[in-house]
């Protein structure tokens, strides 16, 4: 799976950790071994940019995803998985900071919760309606309890600080 992580936000994050609960939820999720992932670390000025320019909302927001091949995951054990481009995830880590800080988490975690929100994203999940909310939200813990445990990272989950 190729995943690039670029962080132009001018802030220390731990990429290593987002690249790699990345991999871990495309790996659960059952995407193809040579899908390809961007995952782009902006300030809040840039983030706030893309939110005016796709979304129509002021502000930075904490994450974005922008789909390209609309992947989605396998519907049956035995269906390949399709191979393709997943799309980009943009993170700020400033509003992210503000987010961790609230729920009593670190940036950090909360950048990694936001990359697997940013994932399910692109997958074609979405959280606009109560019961796609419980299944999104469900499957992001899941996905961060799964890698967490893998880790030896004791403690809960980081608790959904996302709309």
């Amino acid at each position: 799976m190729s995943i690039d992580v670029n962080n132009e936000s001018g802030q220390d994050i731990d990429e290593q950790a987002v690249l790699d609960v990345a991999r871990y939820a495309l790996t659960r999720m059952r995407i193809h071994p040579l899908s390809e992932l961007s995952v782009i670390v902006v300030d809040a000025d840039a983030m706030e940019q893309l939110h005016i320019q796709w979304m129509d909302e002021p502000g930075p927001t904490d994450v974005m995803s922008f789909p390209m091949d609309e992947l989605r995951p396998p519907a049956k054990d035995d269906e390949e998985p399709p191979q393709g481009l997943l799309g980009d995830i943009v993170l700020c880590p400033e509003v992210a900071a503000k987010q961790g800080d609230a729920a009593g988490h670190s940036t950090d975690e909360e950048l990694q919760l936001l990359t697997v929100h940013g994932v399910l994203h692109l997958l074609g999940y979405d959280h606009e309606e109560p019961t796609e909310k419980a299944e999104m939200f469900g499957l992001q813990k899941a996905i961060l309890d799964g890698w967490r445990g893998e880790r030896g990272i004791t403690g809960p989950s980081p608790a959904p600080t996302t709309r």
